[in-house]
C-alpha cells in the first residue's frame, strides 16, 4: 500500500502576457477598436480588467488551460461536474492495481497520528483506523484479481481514497467560475486542499485574470 498527499501541476506552458494580447485581439474585433492595442500589454491590461469588471466574461474564453489533478475518486467526481471542461481520468476499469502489488491512496489531511486504533477522536478519524480501512481494501482488491475478476470488476471494492490522476481542460471564462465555486468556504476541505494553491499559482502566472476571486 502507497499513500500520498495530492497535488496538481499545470501542464500548459503559461505565457501571461501572451494570454492577455490574444484576448485583446479579439474582443477589440468587437468594438473595432484595434488601433488602441499598444506593443506593451497596457492596453491589454486595461481592455480585460474592464471586460471583467461588465461581466463580459466571453472573451475570456479565448484561452485554455490544462491542469492535472492528483486526489482521491471522491474530489474528482466533484470537479467532472463542471460542464465546460475536456477530461481525460486515469480508468479503473483497464487499470490493474495488483501488478505493482501496492495500490495508492490519498491522505486526508485532517487524519490524526497519534492515537492509532481509535475509532474517532474530536470527530475526526484517526490514522490507524483509516489505514487499516485501505490495507483491508487493498488485501480484497489483489485477491479477486488472482481469482479470476477483471480490473472493472474488482474495483468495486476500492473506496473513494483511491488516487486518481484526472487531466483538466478549461477556458479561463470557466477556470473562473471553478476557482469561485471551489476555492469557497462551502467547498470540500479536500476540494480546498487542492484549488486554494492553484488559483495562488494561477495568479502568480496570469496578471488581473484571477485577481478577483478571493476566498
Amino acid at each position: 500500500m502507497i499513500i500520498i498527499k495530492p497535488y496538481t501541476d499545470i501542464l500548459t506552458q503559461i505565457d501571461g502576457v501572451k494570454i492577455l494580447k490574444d484576448i485583446e485581439k479579439v474582443a477589440r474585433t468587437c468594438y473595432k477598436s484595434e488601433d488602441k492595442i499598444s506593443e506593451d500589454t497596457s492596453s491589454a491590461e486595461e481592455l480585460v480588467r474592464k471586460l471583467i469588471s461588465r461581466g463580459h466574461e466571453a472573451m475570456l474564453e479565448f484561452g485554455d488551460i490544462v491542469v492535472k489533478f492528483v486526489c482521491d475518486r471522491g474530489v474528482s467526481h466533484e470537479i467532472v461536474r463542471h460542464r465546460v471542461a475536456s477530461y481525460a481520468q486515469e480508468s479503473t476499469r483497464y487499470c490493474d492495481y495488483s501488478k505493482s502489488g501496492d495500490v495508492v491512496f490519498i491522505e486526508p489531511f485532517w487524519l490524526i497520528s497519534n492515537n492509532p486504533g481509535a475509532s474517532v477522536t474530536n470527530g475526526v478519524y484517526t490514522e490507524g483506523l483509516w489505514k487499516a480501512f485501505m490495507e483491508a481494501s487493498e488485501k480484497t482488491y489483489i485477491s479477486l484479481i488472482k481469482k479470476g475478476w477483471s480490473p472493472q470488476q474488482a474495483r468495486s471494492v476500492l473506496p473513494n481514497s483511491l488516487k486518481t490522476e484526472i487531466n483538466v481542460k478549461m477556458n479561463i471564462r470557466e477556470w473562473r467560475h471553478f476557482f469561485r465555486m471551489r476555492c469557497s468556504n462551502a467547498a470540500h476541505p479536500q476540494m480546498q486542499e487542492l484549488t486554494r494553491p492553484l488559483l495562488k499559482e494561477f495568479q502568480s502566472k496570469i496578471p488581473i485574470l484571477f485577481d478577483d476571486i478571493t476566498y
